[in-house]
């Protein structure tokens, strides 16, 4: 038998994607969305925590971030030691953690960075306001594309829109590259009968184009499972088209098996594959039910013995 482990050149290492992202309690989004996205899709997560969340599936009341030492130390040590093909950026609390990962990521032009721009009504007018425009002044140069809802991105990249019609895909898609992001992922934008279309845009063109009925739930952690998903499909090689799509049927499988942890909103079940499938019920009178081996058994007590 052969006993022999993969080392960090070979092939069958899974592909490895740096995150940066606020730590979720809830487990709705954040770095716990980046990390279970991630490995559900065969990649490796090295997440580095910029931060945290006080929140609960329902709403974001506070968040509080590390400083940008703690946030450069965890990265570096883990660039050191583990080659990474891809970063994700999702929230990172402040204008000075922005501008460690921009720094970082200068320090690593040839790896890509997927940028996530969150809904970040629940802040401050003030915070919301210094955030992104550090955003857009250091990472959107750096970001090879962005990823964010129609809504969210149409307020920040064009608050003067004037027209009547809304701002389309590659209107958003424009006014990123302006600022140095060549492609632009835009989630839900409204669709007649109940429907919403996602499409990556660049300026010149639409490259894909992923229609999908609305669900009657309110989720949370969408758009970190799509951008992480997006970001771990990019790392093994991917082209963006394929891995937008591919990022784009995920999230609909894994909200269309959204479960409700708590008494807030839906999560997206991002392992939805693991479900054990649903037994025949023909087959199963068929077959003599199995004894239990764990029947009658009770948890021992937590008693410690001194």
């Amino acid at each position: 038998m052969n006993t022999s482990l993969p080392s960090a050149e070979d092939d069958s290492s899974p592909a490895c994607v740096m995150v940066f992202n606020a730590n979720d309690p809830s487990g709705a989004g954040g770095l716990s969305a980046d990390i279970a996205t991630i490995s559900s899709v065969g990649g490796h997560p090295l997440s580095i925590m910029t931060g945290t969340y006080v929140r609960d599936t329902s709403q974001v009341f506070e968040h509080f971030s590390l400083d940008e030492e703690a946030v450069t130390e965890q990265a570096r040590m883990a660039l050191e030691d583990v080659p990474v093909q891809i970063f994700k950026v999702g929230f990172v609390g402040n204008p000075e953690n922005l501008a460690v990962v921009a720094e970082i990521s200068s320090d690593y032009p040839d790896i890509p960075v997927v940028a996530y721009m969150p809904n970040l009504s629940w802040w401050n007018n003030d915070a919301i306001e210094s955030y992104l425009d550090a955003f857009e002044e250091l990472l959107l140069p750096q970001a090879s594309v962005l990823v964010g809802n129609h809504s969210t991105l149409s307020r920040w990249l064009l608050p003067d829109w004037s027209q009547q019609r809304p701002p389309s895909a590659r209107d958003i898609a424009a006014a990123a590259a302006e600022k140095g992001t060549p492609y632009t992922l835009v989630t839900g934008i409204a669709l007649p009968d109940q429907h919403v279309d996602n499409v990556l845009a660049s300026p010149e063109t639409l490259l894909v184009h992923a229609p999908f009925e609305l669900f009657d739930a309110v989720f949370t952690g969408a758009g970190d499972t799509l951008s992480a998903a997006l970001a771990a499909l990019l790392a093994t090689g991917m082209d963006l088209s394929e891995a937008s799509t591919e990022a784009l049927s995920y999230l609909d499988r894994c909200l269309h098996d959204g479960f409700r942890p708590g008494m807030g909103h839906v999560i997206p079940d991002r392992f939805f594959w693991a479900e054990p499938d649903e037994p025949d019920p023909a087959t199963e009178a068929e077959e003599p039910a199995n004894e239990d081996p764990l029947a009658g058994f009770v948890m021992p007590p937590h008693d410690i013995q001194h």
